[in-house]
C-alpha cells in the first residue's frame, strides 16, 4: 500500500506542476526558480546561525590522540557552503530569469528519470503478469520528449516548458493508472497464493 500511496503522490505532484506549466509556462518556471533560491537562502542562512551561535559557545578546549594529532577541536567550521547556498539563494531569488534555461534542462533530465522509472516498474510488473503493449506507449512518448528538450533546446523557454508540461500530466496520469492496476494485480496474485496455501 506504501508503494501505491508514493506512486500516487508522485502522480499527483507531477499533475499539479504540468497542469501549472501548461496554463502559464513563463511565470511558474520563475516561480519554481524563486522557491528554489529560497530553500538555498534558508538553508544557508540556517547553517551560518549555526556557526554563529557554536562560534559563539565554543571552547578552546582540543583533544589530541596519542601520536600528537589533532582529533577535536573546540571552533567549529567555517561554513563554505553556507555561504554558497545564501550567495546562490540570492541570485535565484533577486534574478531568476539567468537560470530558466539551465532549470528546463533539469526538468528535461527529470522527465527521463520519471520514464525510466515507469520502465523499470513495467518491467518488474512483467515477471508477475502479461503487461499490454499500450502501456510502454506513455514511458516511450515521455522518455523521447525528454530527450528532445535536452539534446534540442529551444531559444524560448516558454515551448520546451509548455511540452514538458504535458508531459507531466501524461506522466502523472499514466503512473496512477498503473500503480493501481499493479497494485490491483498483486493482490489478485496474493490471494491466489493464499488460497492455493490453504488447499
Amino acid at each position: 500500500m506504501k508503494v501505491l500511496q508514493s506512486s500516487v503522490f508522485r502522480a499527483i505532484c507531477a499533475i499539479i506542476i504540468g497542469i501549472l506549466l501548461i496554463n502559464n509556462p513563463d511565470n511558474t518556471v520563475k516561480g519554481i526558480t524563486i522557491a528554489i533560491g529560497l530553500l538555498f537562502l534558508v538553508s544557508g542562512a540556517i547553517s551560518c546561525a549555526v556557526y554563529m551561535n557554536a562560534r559563539a559557545h565554543a571552547s578552546d578546549t582540543e583533544i589530541y590522540d596519542a601520536q600528537g594529532r589533532l582529533i577535536v577541536t573546540g571552533k567549529p567550521t567555517f561554513p563554505i557552503v553556507g555561504i554558497g547556498s545564501v550567495l546562490l539563494g540570492l541570485i535565484l531569488t533577486i534574478v531568476p530569469g539567468l537560470f530558466v534555461k539551465s532549470l528546463m534542462y533539469f526538468l528535461g533530465a527529470i522527465i527521463i528519470l520519471g520514464a525510466i522509472n515507469q520502465f523499470m516498474v513495467l518491467v518488474n510488473a512483467k515477471r508477475m503478469f502479461r503487461v499490454p503493449l499500450w502501456f510502454w506507449i506513455c514511458p516511450s512518448v515521455i522518455f523521447l520528449t525528454g530527450l528532445l528538450v535536452l539534446i534540442k533546446p529551444m531559444e524560448t523557454a516558454s515551448l520546451p516548458l509548455l511540452i514538458i508540461g504535458w508531459c507531466l500530466l501524461l506522466y502523472g496520469a499514466t503512473e496512477c493508472v498503473n500503480a493501481f492496476k499493479i497494485h490491483r494485480e498483486r493482490k489478485r496474485i496474493e490471494t491466489n497464493l493464499t488460497i492455493k496455501d490453504k488447499d
